[in-house]
């Protein structure tokens, strides 16, 4: 079965018109140095997969996240925690029980930003939320939410004291939810017992989905929604200069084994390659790659239905605005 998902996902890549216009998109695009920083673990719930990418002269890439290959009406949807073999309480990012304050900093017919106050937090409060004319100084957790159809879908969320992002294609009418996966950094990454960004300030505009971010170490990065439906959210990143002396992004995910991951698998297109190097996550070393697919060929038992991710279409200009006949896509997922 696992050769059979293989051969149809890697037939999507190569052949599928979906991919041909995600080439067509990054083929002149710049080649980015993908470094492995993962470590192995045993619990399930410890982000061991680190992805860094790291090129002085992009000031703008993609990034998208859509439902896996083998996603399914039919299939079970693990959404639950795995504690198995954990012991969190050296991990900084644990938080002990209690309940968050919640509060609605934006709402109108099509979005609703929803702040999140945790009892603790890993890092200090210091990032500032700024949304019009409010700024709150002790956000936690930002989830961004659209509204379509007779229905609120919760697609996107930052982090803005540790500078994490998750992002989230829309549930297909067929099923009730879908989970959230794979993480990632944008800006000046640094390390201090867990990666992360160090961000002075976000501001959001609701009605044109974009962020802006100041970080602590000097320069600024807008994330824009660019487009979010049922298949995948397609996400464009910027910056207003290029990110020396470490990593500019990062992919953090969780992998134990084949069968108990967030992420399984990588693929990248090298620069000058005729095709894609695959690899199971934890064995691949590094490239220099135009292109990068992370996500799963085969199901597994934790958060089942958490989205594949690719990063690609890396430049020294902005992001190009294209049509949206033209917008690089990933190959969207068949549901019976």
């Amino acid at each position: 079965m696992q050769h059979c998902l293989r051969a149809i996902i890697v037939a999507f890549l190569l052949n599928a018109p979906l991919a041909a216009e995600v080439r067509a998109a990054s083929l002149d695009g710049l080649a980015v140095d993908v470094k492995n920083e993962s470590e192995p673990v045993l619990c399930a719930e410890k982000d061991n997969v680190a992805i860094s990418f790291a090129n002085k002269d992009v000031r703008a890439f993609r990034i998208e996240a859509a439902h896996p290959v083998y996603l399914s009406s039919a299939m079970r949807n693990n959404l639950e925690a795995d504690w198995t073999a954990c012991d969190m309480t050296a991990d900084p990012n644990f938080k002990p029980p209690g309940e968050p304050k919640k509060v609605t900093l934006y709402e109108d017919p099509s979005v609703w930003v929803i702040g999140y106050t945790f009892p603790t937090f890993w890092r200090p409060a210091t990032a500032k939320v700024r949304i019009g004319n409010r700024v709150d100084r002790s956000i936690h957790m930002l989830q961004f939410w659209v509204h379509a159809a007779d229905d609120t879908e919760e697609v996107l969320v930052l982090y803005p004291q540790d500078g994490y992002w998750r992002p989230r294609p829309m549930t297909p009418d067929n099923m009730r939810t879908t989970a959230y996966g794979s993480s990632f950094l944008i800006g000046p990454v640094e390390y201090s017992e867990r990666p992360f960004v160090n961000i002075e300030e976000v501001s959001i505009d609701p009605k044109t989905r974009t962020f802006t971010l100041k970080f602590v170490k000097g320069g600024t990065a807008t994330l824009k929604i660019a487009s979010v439906d049922t298949k995948r959210i397609a996400l464009d990143v910027s910056f207003d200069k290029g990110i020396s002396g470490g990593p500019f992004a990062m992919l953090r995910s969780m992998y134990v084994t084949e069968f108990n991951n967030d992420a399984a698998r990588i693929a990248v297109r090298e620069q000058g390659a005729k095709g894609w190097r695959e690899d199971n996550i934890m064995k691949f070393d590094h490239a220099r790659a135009t292109d990068v697919w992370v996500g799963r060929l085969t199901p597994s038992q934790h958060n089942t239905t958490s989205p594949d991710l690719v990063f690609n279409s890396f430049s020294d200009g902005p992001v190009p605005k294209r049509p949206k006949s033209e917008a690089p896509q990933l190959p969207a997922a068949k549901t019976p």
